[in-house]
């Protein structure tokens, strides 16, 4: 049985990062992967300035109970004059430091009248005034390649007067999914039949990671069928994801189709629970990963094993997000063969490790247990684990972006 670790290691790097680029508008880069780092173009602030509505003096000047005559007000925009000795100028937030001036007194902490201000509190030498370059530097890295861009990125590209980035193209998913017992949702249903779950969860898992091209397709059991999806998701897609059959039941028609293709499947049994079905394959130089057909075991393989594979492909540096530790808080204890993955919710304490409360039904086939969970705990094999054990679990919210 395959280690889990390494299953994770060789799908992350079943594909390689994009190659090309291409040029968007920072109104239209969100979610998108960049490709060529952003290097700060001017120092941020660009100059001296004040953080707060005020005076600005030079604190030498400052003395308890003397009034300063108003040189000047200087509103943001505007250039301020060189402040005179003993004179005060009036500030406003993001107005330039006058040449002369080194600290500001806010407007809350003085009195004017006259065209001259009194100071109620004493000042702090340099207090209240923003420095050149001390949030961003000239030359120096802001955004690195690799990273998926935000609004906060927008913000900071955008103050250093950057109007277009370059990003890693769209990556194209194919999904197939097969068999003549699922139906699409919608649809009429024989009471022999089922509702087709995983094409739509594994539509949104991929759209959830930024994925904006997702080709799925349903084929019934019979060879044709099979074969005519995979050319269109094959000619249209960088990367395709099958669920079920590629068991050696009569219709589990998958394997021998891509085999066909001229690709050979290396086949898995990941010690994982559960999951333990997983192949890998690679036609035309695109990679094909086939999942179980158990919705739960689907997610979670996709989201241990395909999510890291996924965010390769689409240029981003970290590929892998971080494992975190909690404790175990269950009336049960668990053990098992394989490596256990619980569905389960995470509730943190400022104070302590997380406590990891499961779902009462850590069965397969329990979907609602997918939308209850918000982490999978991770449970080692043969061992038994009791209430308050420190176990790794992985947040879903990082691994499924």
């Amino acid at each position: 049985m395959l280690d889990f670790d390494v299953a994770q290691s060789r799908l992350a790097t079943a594909a390689n990062a994009p190659a090309q680029s291409e040029d968007v508008s920072l109104a239209d880069c969100i979610g998108r992967v960049l490709a060529t780092p952003i290097v700060a173009t001017l120092d941020l602030p660009s100059a001296d300035n004040s953080a707060m509505d005020g005076y600005a003096i030079r604190f030498a000047d400052y003395q308890p109970d003397v009034r300063f005559p108003i040189q000047q007000r200087c509103y943001a925009g505007d250039t301020p004059q060189a402040l005179q000795p003993g004179n005060a100028i009036r500030l406003f937030t993001g107005s330039i430091m006058p040449e002369g001036a080194d600290t500001v007194i806010m407007q809350e902490n003085a009195r004017e009248e006259n065209d001259e201000v009194l100071f109620l509190e004493a000042p702090e030498k340099g207090r209240h005034v923003r420095y050149r370059g001390e949030d961003v530097r000239q030359g120096t890295e802001i955004v690195p390649r690799g990273a998926v861009l935000d609004a906060a990125h927008v913000a900071l590209i955008a103050s250093q007067g950057i109007d277009q980035v370059s990003v890693f193209p769209l990556l194209k998913v194919g999904l197939l999914t097969t068999g003549n017992e699922l139906v699409a949702p919608g649809q009429p249903r024989a009471p022999e039949q089922i509702y087709n779950s995983n094409g739509p969860m594994l539509t949104a898992l991929l759209r959830r990671q930024g994925v904006q091209s997702v080709k799925a397709l349903h084929a019934d059991d019979n060879p044709e069928s099979i074969t005519r999806a995979f050319e269109t998701l094959l000619a249209e897609c960088d990367l395709v994801l099958t669920v079920g059959g590629v068991s050696v039941g009569e219709k589990d028609l998958v394997k021998p189709t891509i085999e066909q293709l001229g690709a050979t499947l290396d086949m898995w049994r990941v010690n994982m629970k559960p999951g333990k079905p997983v192949a890998l394959a690679h036609a035309r130089n695109k990679p094909i990963v086939c999942l179980p057909g158990n919705p739960v075991s689907a997610f979670v393989v996709y989201a241990l094993l395909v999510s890291p594979l996924v965010r390769t492909m689409q240029g981003r540096t970290q590929v892998l997000p971080a494992i975190q530790y909690g404790t175990l808080d269950a009336d049960r204890e668990f053990s098992g063969s394989r490596i256990s993955f619980l569905r389960a919710q995470a509730h943190f304490d400022k104070n302590a490790l997380p406590r990891l409360i499961p779902h009462g039904d850590q069965g397969s086939a329990i979907i609602s247990s997918l939308a209850w969970a918000d982490v999978l705990a991770r449970i080692p094999a043969n061992t038994t684990t009791r209430k308050d054990d420190v176990v790794a679990f992985y947040d879903l919210a990082h691994w499924l972006r």
